[in-house]
């Protein structure tokens, strides 16, 4: 069980509950702060004072004033009318995480909603219920305003949800967890889809797979530098002290971890040097771990932060703000998704390097009858264009911004289309790390499989547990989506602490 707390939840943390189940429950310090924020509200519909979106209308329509008597059905119906999302639905993973990012932070008692709808959340959460979000919708300022909404519609007993692998509606839904449809205190509504929370789920997901994926990359390119019985030198910790970027020291110091001992390394004896994607690996992979290391950064801070407008205070303070605007949260997840992009240009080099160097000892395409067979010549074209697509998913959406509510909201961030870019990438990329395998595999069987380092040669064994050598044209694509599937899953890389 984690406690949650609104200003510590860890990822490590956040990893337990979306992606194991860990049950999760409010604090008692959080409820008092929770239940001092209702109170709060409570105040000011008292006093009658307008207060956007308690007492007023919604964005251009926050000049407004609504009835007390009807302050309930305001709020009831900014969850139907923002209910406006499109497309496919998000993955289980990523409702679990806006589910329990949401929950925390509101959990820091800034948003004036009781603790009894946010315990609603924490219920569907825990009983693994999990609303049906619509992907499209969101432009990453006022909040994920639509996704949020189809999280809140399931309160109300209206909408869909996932159980048990089934469709149910939203009444349903409430059934399996023992409740009744909320009704919505003052600002309640707006305190549920007022946040970065699908945003933030989205890019948690980035997170944890680019994560996975970049240590992919490190195995494949070392497993492909011993295929083209590559150099040492690129990889010695002193030329990368002399330029230290950590994140390139980094990469260089695991390369030369996995290639140690290996009797293919500095085997060339007509060549000194060799080609940049081989020899600039860790200048290109290295900004990769610095890019997940400032989304991680980011995370850590918007997990653990009130996003909600306007926020309340313990003192009966009430400001009006931006915390639910997505910049910096964009800018995190466009830099990550074109430094993901790169290693699979570097990759798709890598990989095309394994099929034409015939002058490393290796038969061209990696077959030796060339001719009646093709080889793995078609991989490298598969390749190629899972990297054109990553070239053209990197144009950003940061930097655009469209006007809604009428002018009011005229700067966003669309910061959760940076966000799904980013997992189109590493869908890509997944795939173009899997053909990498495929190649080196089979080139090392050229080479020597007794002659590579114990740490590849643990690698390479996986690799052959998935998908056998072939001394012949074989139906390929099966293959690369078993690797695929592995890279995703971490099958082929050692736990690292």
């Amino acid at each position: 069980m984690i406690e949650l707390d609104g200003n510590t939840l860890s990822l490590d943390q956040a990893a337990q509950v979306v992606f194991h189940g860990e049950p999760v429950v409010v604090g008692e310090a959080a409820r008092l702060r929770v239940r001092t924020g209702a109170q709060v509200v409570e105040n000011i519909v008292d006093e009658g004072e307008p207060v956007y979106g308690i007492n007023t209308g919604f964005g251009r329509l926050s000049n407004r004033s609504i009835a007390r008597e009807d302050l309930e059905r305001l709020q009831r119906n900014i969850v139907l009318s923002h209910a406006a999302g499109v497309g496919d639905a998000a993955s289980e993973d990523v409702v679990r995480a806006m589910l329990l990012f949401r929950i925390n932070s509101l959990a820091k008692g800034n948003s004036g909603i009781r603790q009894t709808t946010i315990d609603y959340l924490v219920d569907l959460l825990n009983y693994n219920v999990h609303p049906i979000v619509p992907l499209q919708g969101s432009v990453g300022s006022s909040g994920d305003l639509a996704p949020l909404a189809h999280v809140a519609l399931v309160l109300l007993g209206e909408g869909e949800a996932i159980y048990d692998g089934k469709r149910i509606d939203g009444k349903t839904a409430l059934s399996i967890i023992g409740r009744d449809p909320v009704r919505l205190a003052p600002k309640e509504g707006l305190a549920l889809l007022n946040g970065t929370q699908f945003m933030s789920g989205l890019a948690f997901l980035v997170y944890v797979r680019g994560k996975l994926l970049l240590e992919n990359a490190i195995n494949a390119a070392s497993l492909s530098l011993e295929g083209l019985r590559g150099f040492s030198a690129p990889f010695q910790a002193r030329l990368h002290m002399s330029r230290p970027h950590p994140g390139q020291a980094r990469i260089a110091e695991q390369i030369s971890e996995l290639i140690d001992g290996s009797l293919l390394i500095d085997s060339t004896v007509d060549d000194v040097q060799d080609a940049y994607s081989l020899r600039c690996i860790p200048q290109v992979l290295g900004p990769g771990v610095e890019a997940l290391g400032f989304l991680e950064d980011k995370l850590r801070i918007e997990i653990n932060s009130a996003t909600d407008n306007p926020l309340v205070f313990a003192d009966g303070s009430v400001f009006s703000g931006g915390n639910f605007h997505g910049e910096i949260l964009g800018l995190a997840l466009e830099m990550t998704g074109m430094a993901l992009a790169e290693v699979g240009n570097i990759a798709e080099r890598q990989i095309d390097r394994l099929l034409t160097s015939t002058g490393r000892g290796l038969p061209l395409f990696l077959v030796k009858d060339g001719g009646v067979n093709s080889g793995l010549m078609i991989v490298q074209y598969t390749a190629a264009a899972l990297v054109s697509e990553n070239k053209v998913l990197c144009h950003p959406a940061l930097v655009d911004s469209i006007p809604t509510s009428g002018g009011k909201e005229d700067h966003n961030s669309l910061a959760p289309i940076s966000a799904r870019k980013a997992l189109r990438i590493i869908d890509n990329l997944e795939r173009i790390i899997a053909i990498e395998y495929l190649c080196a595999a089979q080139a090392i069987d050229f080479q020597g499989t007794d002659k590579l380092a114990p740490a590849t040669k643990r690698v390479y064994e996986r690799v052959r547990e998935i998908v056998p050598h072939a001394d012949r044209d074989t139906y390929v694509a099966p293959k690369i989506e078993r690797l695929a599937a592995a890279v995703r899953a971490g099958d082929l890389v050692d736990e690292r602490a």
